[in-house]
């Protein structure tokens, strides 16, 4: 099984690609970052956005992708930012018929690191003795990406659990 985790921004949206095999094992297969300047106006940075996972889904052919979901703040203007940018995300996979789910970050966290308040370098560590790769190939922006899809794979292939919430 072939997961595409998000980590959704406006500006740096980092992204994982794990395969999920038989047995719980796991694999990474391409991590980084769909990156936005500060400079583009927001408009581009969606359309940017929707065209990169556009193409991560026509590269890896993901069977389903996993979100965080979005972290609700006292400032309204960014969880408007952050609503943008997931929807860029959600219309890409929506188009190419790729099912989402959505962990809240600390669940993700609690599944790859044993703790729901972990750092991404502490995630990336984590991810780095698990699944055989460099700590220094994995952009931290992508840590929790990683998290998401290794805690979505877990509850589906090892646990049997239902997965999260279907978006």
């Amino acid at each position: 099984m072939i997961i595409l985790g998000i980590d959704p921004a406006i500006r740096t949206t980092g992204y994982g690609v794990i395969d999920a095999g038989p047995g719980g094992k796991f694999s990474v297969i391409d991590c980084g970052v769909i990156a936005n300047s500060q400079k583009l106006p927001h408009s581009q940075c969606v359309r940017r956005l929707h065209l990169g996972i556009c193409e991560l889904v026509n590269t890896f052919h993901p069977d389903c992708a996993v979100l965080e979901e979005p972290f609700v703040g006292k400032n309204a203007g960014t969880a408007i930012i952050l609503g943008m940018a997931r929807g860029a995300i959600l219309a890409a996979l929506s188009i190419n018929e790729i099912p989402a789910f959505a962990y809240a970050p600390t669940v993700a966290k609690r599944a790859a690191v044993g703790r729901g308040s972990a750092t991404k370098e502490q995630i990336a560590v984590m991810i780095s003795a698990e699944l055989g790769i460099e700590t220094d190939q994995i952009p931290l922006d992508s840590t929790d990406a990683l998290a998401l899809a290794m805690c979505h794979a877990s509850r589906v292939l090892r646990s049997g659990a239902v997965p999260g919430r279907e978006l």
